[in-house]
């Protein structure tokens, strides 16, 4: 029987390996895996035959300042919605896009990042960043309709209440195509 040689593809594998099974090494990698996603995968929006509709409802959510507000859901005004937390490989990789779509949208639009987390330790997590973006805790149960057990997930709602779309995973939202969608929906209000 032939002995086989180690190559360095196999040392480099056996290294991989071990950084994923390293807390300290294995959440940067997972999130730089999901970053070159984003880069590659757009949201895809709902065609309009499979749009779903939200009947309008109002939000009772409590903000990181812990004001508790109420948001309007599904009438008026285009609501992007982002299931997310801070120990996320794929909600990090996706929130500069957000933050990006939120400091061009954010007058026009209705942005709720809701996380179940401490928000001692979300505040953290911004401030480290260097992001503003509006950061909720929910004080209530979504719509079936709105409900999702994987993070993250994400809705673009329109002013009539339907899901335009409905992503989840790590995606690019600073996308050409998302602003394009994003300029007819706040048009069409």
């Amino acid at each position: 029987m032939k002995k086989r040689k180690f190559k360095i593809s196999d040392i480099l594998f056996v290294v991989f390996i071990l950084l994923l099974i390293i807390p300290q090494t294995r959440t940067p990698i997972q999130v730089a895996v999901n970053k070159l996603k984003v880069v590659i995968w757009s949201p895809s929006i709902e065609d309009e035959e499979d749009q779903n509709m939200v009947t309008p409802f109002q939000y009772a959510v409590v903000d990181l300042q812990g004001e508790t507000q109420s948001i309007l859901i599904g009438k008026g005004k285009v609501t992007f919605i982002s299931y997310w937390a801070t120990w996320c490989p794929p909600c990090i990789a996706e929130l500069p896009g957000i933050q990006e779509l939120y400091k061009d949208y954010g007058d026009n639009v209705n942005f709720i990042l809701l996380t179940q987390e401490e928000p001692e330790r979300v505040q953290r997590f911004i401030e480290k960043r260097g992001y503003e973006l509006p950061i909720y805790f929910p004080q209530m149960q979504a719509p079936e309709i709105l409900q999702e057990n994987s993070i993250p997930t994400n809705y673009v709602i329109g002013t009539t209440g339907k899901i335009v779309i409905k992503e989840t995973g790590a995606a690019d939202w600073n996308s050409a195509k998302v602003r394009k969608l994003i300029d007819g929906l706040i048009v069409n209000n």
